[in-house]
């Protein structure tokens, strides 16, 4: 099978771990390549996620780059176990390639947090939140491919609700719960929703309150992914022309940093448990339940 031309974000996060391990433990793309009994363009084609290792040859690499059982390790080789195809695929007619990435993350991280400061998180969304964002955003775009996206967003939140679902993070600004997207009924029902899903056990939700400060202003929207360790997370950067992934610690240190900068700033999660009266103090439930009850 000739080498693909574009890898998958999680493909191209296993080799670039790969060139890491071997650069550092010294090793030439020669030598590498003598251990698999293949040539240094087989260990660049690996090292660039344009073709695949078996769970075998990587064992055999991250022996001989030194790399010690563990965590990190075990990621690695369940990372290679897991490359491949996934439900997100069936949409490739109708999505770019990054947004089936950032399913695919979201499918086989261990942890998500998620920083939006003006719409509600497409995990959160209901149908008609998710086809408004989507036919304003996508003006040019013909009735089905925006059906087709938005029965993609649909599909993403299963990860919410799977029998292993992982914990889910969220800080939302108060201005996304403000703004009319699809008009007053649908933001009525979105926010009806966000109040639903906050029940859910793995989700935490926050609302970032206006008289907060300006602090979320200065961040665009990003999400945290936590891998097997911290050598293995990912943040994702939402951006209008580009989004991208950055997988170095340092952007992990600023970003991880940052949530929970945001996270001490906001109202206290929702509590769906606890009744209205009951609140002592402003908290996230109160101002989505006061804001709903505006419209």
């Amino acid at each position: 099978m000739p080498p693909r031309s574009n890898p998958s974000e999680r493909q191209r996060r296993l080799g670039l771990e790969l060139r890491k391990l071997r650069n550092s433990a010294g090793l030439s793309g020669d030598r590498a390549g003598a251990l698999l009994d293949a040539d240094r363009t087989r260990i660049s084609n690996i090292e660039a996620g344009r073709i695949d290792v078996s769970r075998n040859r990587l064992y055999k690499l991250l022996r001989e780059y030194g790399c010690p059982h563990g965590p990190y390790f075990d990621g690695l080789m369940e990372m290679a176990q897991e490359l491949g195809k996934g439900w997100w695929d069936d949409f490739k007619n109708a999505i770019g390639p990054r947004a089936r990435d950032l399913a695919e993350l979201e499918s086989r991280c261990s942890g998500i947090r998620i920083h939006e400061p003006l719409f509600i998180p497409g995990m959160f969304q209901t149908e008609d939140y998710a086809r408004a964002v989507v036919s304003t955003a996508e003006q040019d775009q013909d009735q089905e491919r925006v059906d087709r996206y938005v029965a993609f967003r649909m599909a993403r939140q299963r990860v919410l609700t799977d029998p292993d679902a992982v914990p889910y993070h969220a800080i939302v600004h108060e201005a996304a719960l403000r703004l009319h997207v699809g008009g007053t009924r649908t933001l009525r029902k979105q926010l009806l929703r966000l109040i639903e899903i906050a029940r859910l056990p793995n989700v935490t939700l926050q609302i970032f309150p206006f008289e907060r400060g300006a602090y979320a202003a200065f961040s665009r929207p990003f999400i945290l992914f936590s891998g097997a360790t911290r050598e293995l997370d990912t943040v994702y950067i939402e951006h209008p022309l580009k989004s991208v992934f950055l997988g170095d610690g340092d952007a992990n240190d600023k970003y991880g940093k940052m949530f929970e900068r945001l996270s001490e700033l906001a109202l206290e999660p929702v509590d769906p448990e606890s009744a209205p009266e009951s609140h002592d103090s402003r908290d996230s439930l109160s101002l989505i339940q006061h804001i709903m009850y505006e419209l």
